[in-house]
């Protein structure tokens, strides 16, 4: 169960800082009276709306003064932070406490989850192991307390964000978000997103247990929605140390966070933020969110401002421009005889569930990027200038908009913090 949690409408400021208080109060009473060494694992500048970063800032302004704090923002393989970056999100946290992460280097090998657990829990569909590597400094370091902070919205790799996650992926070492990304693509993006306990999330839960028991750890997750007035409010914080604290954050979330349709979209308008959404690599959660409810010949619009590139990293973007958002089957018969492919399967992964599968057609508007370039990865394109001009995101609502000259789409401003689909996919595989 969780040490403690509160779950109401809105959750204010002040309250927050009180349930910081009592997270430092009980981590005290659990784990240790004295704080001579602390890691924050928060995430990184594209869960910015969630609030995280000002839970990090309450956390480290109640630690003692004379107390060592280290703060890795959860990067995963994401570009790390600029140090305006830093200050935007986290505030008045010293600039020398951060640490980036590199998922190629400074990790450790703690073990693997076996073959055959994964092709158990993936039904057949995957049947290689994944080694486990997190950052040295997590598991070396003789941290007093490590506190991870996050965001639990709908995600396409382990149903639900944040928890574990937080370990494997967001200060993961390059075999485990390789091997991991591709066992959750290869059992299917609509068969993980909006569960509770995804195949991916059943190893990492049995990867913390096996090699991260010993951790002086405690989970801080985070759940919104967006209020009557269309603001994100944080209307769950839920803080412990073992999976239930998870379940009751991710179930929490599903009711907040899942809107359900009784038949398809024809339409979907969606606007990714430009100064957290400059990938598609990150820009796709866009796609990612709304395909379950997008109709057969339907469209997703995605107009993204800050969109210059297509990969976090040069290899990534080079690798996207080079095979494209081209369909699974094409893609795993690829990778079949691709070197390139098979050493980053989590590009690989990400071709998988960047593709419509010719089901629907996905349009992106982006602010820094060419016609050649996006329709080279297999998307259609459409001016920036034109798409703001007709989908202004000051101007419509959240939600369903008649357009002037009769045309109905359902807008959305950010999409990363939810998830969209028809009563019958959300339904299809719930396990919890």
């Amino acid at each position: 169960m969780p040490w403690f949690y509160k779950k109401k409408d809105e959750i204010s400021e002040e309250e927050k800082k009180e349930l910081m208080e009592r997270l430092i109060e009980e981590a005290r009473d659990r784990i240790t009276k004295n704080f001579k060494k602390v890691l924050l694992l928060p995430p990184d500048i594209t869960r910015y709306p969630s609030g995280a970063g000002k839970l990090t800032e309450m956390i480290y302004n109640l630690l003692p003064k004379n107390c060592h704090v280290d703060v890795i923002p959860t990067l995963g393989q994401h570009v790390p932070h600029t140090d305006q970056e830093n200050r935007k999100m986290f505030g008045s946290i010293p600039l020398e406490c951060f640490h980036a992460h590199d998922w190629r280097k400074g990790n450790k090998l703690l073990g693997e989850i076996s073959a055959d657990y994964v092709k158990e829990v993936s039904e057949g569909k995957a049947d290689w192991p994944i080694p486990i590597e997190i950052n040295k400094m997590v598991v070396e370091n003789n941290y007093d307390l490590i506190v991870n902070i996050g965001w639990v919205v709908p995600h396409e790799v382990l149903g639900f964000s944040n928890h574990n996650k937080n370990y494997f992926i967001g200060v993961g070492g390059k075999r485990t978000i390789c091997a991991s990304h591709l066992m959750a693509a290869c059992y299917g993006i609509e068969n993980n997103l909006g569960q509770i306990i995804t195949p991916l999330r059943a190893c990492y839960n049995k990867a913390e247990e096996e090699f991260l028991s010993e951790l002086p750890d405690v989970y801080v997750l985070i759940v919104t929605k967006r209020n009557s007035e269309n603001r994100l409010v944080t209307t769950g914080i839920y803080v412990g140390d073992d999976l239930d604290t998870y379940i009751m954050a991710a179930k929490h979330s599903r009711e907040e966070n899942v809107t359900v349709f009784d038949k398809p979209v024809e339409k979907f308008v969606t606007f990714m933020s430009g100064d957290e959404f400059k990938s598609t690599w990150v820009a796709n959660k866009a796609i990612y969110r709304t395909r379950m409810a997008i109709a057969d010949g339907g469209e997703l619009l995605i107009i993204a401002p800050g969109l210059r590139r297509f990969g976090e990293q040069p290899e990534v973007d080079s690798f996207i421009r080079k095979y494209g958002y081209i369909g699974t089957s094409k893609i795993m018969e690829l990778f079949k005889k691709n070197e390139d492919m098979q050493d980053l399967q989590h590009a690989t992964a990400h071709l998988i569930h960047g593709s419509s599968e010719g089901r629907f057609k996905i349009i992106y508007a982006p602010g820094k990027m060419s016609r050649e370039e996006i329709e080279g990865v297999g998307y259609e394109y459409m001016e920036f200038s034109e798409a703001i001009k007709k989908y202004n995101p000051e101007k419509m609502k959240e939600g369903w908009n008649i357009m002037p000259d009769g045309e109905k789409i359902y807008f959305i401003h950010s999409p990363a913090a939810g998830l969209w689909a028809t009563r019958e996919k959300i339904l299809r595989r719930e396990k919890c």
